[in-house]
């Protein structure tokens, strides 16, 4: 397993960040390789995804959703083996530090490459700023889902 640890400060309230991070169909808007998402239950999503030529389905479960504080996940079916947390820490009434922890298993040669080169170490840091730019330039979430799991 392989680990990235990567946060950002992104200048929205605490709750405007976490619930647009519940809205896991709007994640193509800013998820670079993110294709489509669909929401199957609360607690199941299903990710179509193509990076560097590679496409991937897979299934994601929720593992535990905190308001405002985290949300876990990994993947229960498909080609990608990943899980990760999201953490929301409020800094002040404007700003959020939102903390990305993932661990993911490369699969066959490509991956291990990608992984060895911090592929998705810049991934994840790509989709943390454009999830930034995202949300300030909105000022608003899209939608919201306040339940826990």
């Amino acid at each position: 397993m392989s680990k990235v640890e990567e946060s950002i400060e992104v200048g929205v309230p605490v709750r405007t960040a976490y619930d647009q991070w519940t809205q896991f169909e709007e994640f193509p808007r800013f998820m670079e390789g993110v294709e489509r998402i669909e929401q199957k239950t609360p607690t199941l999503t299903h990710w179509v995804t193509e990076i560097g030529g590679m496409k991937r389905e897979f299934d994601a479960e929720i593992t535990e959703q905190i308001p405002d504080e985290r949300v876990a996940w990994t993947t229960v079916d498909g080609e990608v083996r990943q899980a990760g947390v999201v953490t929301f820490h409020r800094l002040d009434d404007t700003r959020t530090k939102i903390m990305l922890q993932l661990d993911h298993d490369p699969q066959g040669i490509a991956d291990s490459v990608g992984d060895k080169l911090g592929f998705v170490r810049k991934q994840a840091v790509g989709d943390l700023g454009r999830f930034k730019s995202f949300i300030e330039s909105r000022g608003a979430e899209t939608g919201a889902w306040r339940g826990q799991v």
